[in-house]
C-alpha cells in the first residue's frame, strides 16, 4: 500500500466556525483580498468580523463562472491595492476565483500559459498568496483542492490550472452558510458532492486513504440529500452534505475523477450550464454505462464490486445489486428535478464535438475502463 495525499494546512469544520475569521486571519498578512459572489449568505457578517479584528480589506465581486479575463483584472486590482492575502466566501465559483487569483500574486506571466489543454500547462515557480476559503454551498469541496476551474471564453471550455501550491492555506466549512442555499442550488450542488465521493470510490486512482473518505460520503449524502433539499432549515442535514462536500474534495483532490466530470468540464464551457446539474443529469447514466462496459471488457475488475458496494451504501441494504443504487440515483434525480441537458440547448447535432472535447478532460483518464466513442454519445443521448 503506497500513496500520497494532500490537502489544505488547516481545515476547520463545524456550526459557527465563520466567526474565527478573524483571529484566523491576522496573520496572514496586512491587506486582504475578499472574494465573494452575487447569491447566498451575504458576506456582511464577514465583512463586520474582519473590521472587529482590524483586518483591512478590500472586496472583488465575482458574478457568474470564473474567466480568464476576470481574473487577471482581479489580480491587477489585488496588486493596486495592495492585497497579499485572499479570503474566498461563496459557491465554488467564488473559491475557484480565489486560488487563481492567489496564485497569480505570486506568480509572473499570462494566466493562459498556467493552464492545462488550451494552455501551456506550465507549473507555478512560487506558492500562492495565503488564501482562507470559505463554502457558502455544499457540493464542489474546492475548498481542499489543488486545481481552480476557469472558462476560456474563445475556446468555449472550461479547463484547469492545477498545482499544489494551490490548494488554500486554510478551509473553513460551516454548515450554518448553508442554509441560505435555494432548493434548485441545493440539489444540483449537492448531486456533485456525491458525484464527488462515488467517482474517485471506482477511479483508477483510488487509495485507501480516500476510500474511508468516499464510503462515509456516500452515506452521508445518500441519507441527507433529499432531506436538505425538501426542509433547507434541517441543520443536521446541511452538515451531513457539507461534511460530504469535503470528503469529495478531499477524494478528488487524490483519486481523481471519471467520465462525469470527464464531461461536465466541456459541457460548460460550450453552453450555460451549471457544473453541479450537469454532473447530477449524468451520474446515474455514467453509472450504468461504466457497468456495462466492465461486464463486457474487463468482469474481473475491481471497480465491479465497488459499484455493488456503492449501490448497498447508497440503499442502505447490505444485498442491494448494482441495478438498484442506479435506479436509487436515476430516483433521486427526479426528486430533486433535475432537468436534461436539452434544457440548456444541447442538441444530438453536439454531441460529436462534445465527445471530441471530453476525451482531452484529466477527469476522464479517471473513469475505472475507458469508454468508446459510442458509449460516450450514448451516454449524452440518454441525458438529453
Amino acid at each position: 500500500m503506497q500513496f500520497q495525499f494532500s490537502t489544505s494546512a488547516q481545515i476547520l469544520f463545524g456550526n459557527g466556525t465563520h466567526k474565527e475569521i478573524g483571529t484566523i486571519a491576522k496573520p496572514l498578512g496586512k491587506k486582504a483580498l475578499l472574494v465573494t459572489g452575487g447569491g447566498g449568505a451575504k458576506p456582511d457578517q464577514i465583512n463586520r468580523l474582519l473590521d472587529e479584528a482590524g483586518i483591512a480589506w478590500k472586496s472583488f465581486l465575482v458574478l457568474g463562472e470564473p474567466s480568464v479575463e476576470l481574473i487577471q483584472d482581479a489580480v491587477q486590482f489585488a496588486r493596486t491595492e495592495k492585497c497579499d492575502f485572499v479570503i474566498a466566501f461563496g459557491g465554488g465559483s467564488v473559491l475557484d476565483s480565489g486560488k487563481a487569483i492567489s496564485a497569480m500574486l505570486t506568480n509572473d506571466g499570462k494566466l493562459l500559459d498556467y493552464l492545462e489543454v488550451v494552455g501551456k500547462g506550465m507549473p507555478l515557480l512560487n506558492r500562492a498568496a495565503p488564501m482562507i476559503a470559505i463554502p457558502t454551498t455544499a457540493g464542489t469541496g474546492t475548498e481542499v483542492t489543488k486545481n481552480a476551474v476557469l472558462l476560456v471564453t474563445e475556446k468555449r471550455v472550461k479547463v484547469s490550472m492545477r498545482s499544489a501550491w494551490m490548494t488554500p492555506s486554510i478551509a473553513l466549512i460551516d454548515p450554518e452558510l448553508t442554509i441560505s442555499m435555494p432548493p434548485a442550488v441545493t440539489a444540483s450542488s449537492g448531486m456533485d458532492a456525491l458525484t464527488q465521493v462515488i467517482e474517485p470510490y471506482v477511479s483508477s486512482k483510488a487509495n485507501a486513504m480516500t476510500d474511508l473518505f468516499a464510503r462515509e460520503g456516500i452515506q452521508r449524502a445518500a441519507r441527507s440529500l433529499q432531506e436538505a433539499y425538501q426542509h433547507g432549515g434541517n441543520l443536521t442535514a446541511r452538515e451531513d452534505m457539507a461534511w460530504a462536500s469535503l470528503l469529495g474534495g478531499l477524494c478528488l483532490a487524490n483519486a481523481g475523477l471519471g467520465a462525469v466530470h470527464g464531461f461536465a468540464g466541456p459541457l460548460g464551457g460550450m453552453f450555460d450550464a451549471p457544473h453541479g446539474a450537469v454532473c447530477a443529469r449524468l451520474l446515474p447514466i455514467v453509472c450504468a454505462m461504466n457497468v456495462q462496459a466492465l461486464r463486457e471488457r474487463a468482469p474481473e475488475h475491481i471497480s465491479l464490486p465497488r459499484y455493488q458496494e456503492i449501490a448497498s451504501m447508497l440503499t442502505g441494504n447490505a444485498t442491494a445489486q448494482i441495478k438498484d443504487g442506479i435506479a436509487l440515483l436515476q430516483a433521486l434525480a427526479r426528486t430533486l428535478q433535475i432537468p436534461g441537458l436539452a434544457n440548456y440547448g444541447i442538441t444530438q447535432d453536439d454531441i460529436p464535438l462534445i465527445v471530441e472535447k471530453s476525451r482531452n478532460s484529466s477527469s476522464m483518464k479517471g473513469n475505472p475502463i475507458e469508454l468508446t466513442d459510442e458509449e460516450l454519445s450514448e451516454i449524452l443521448t440518454q441525458a438529453l
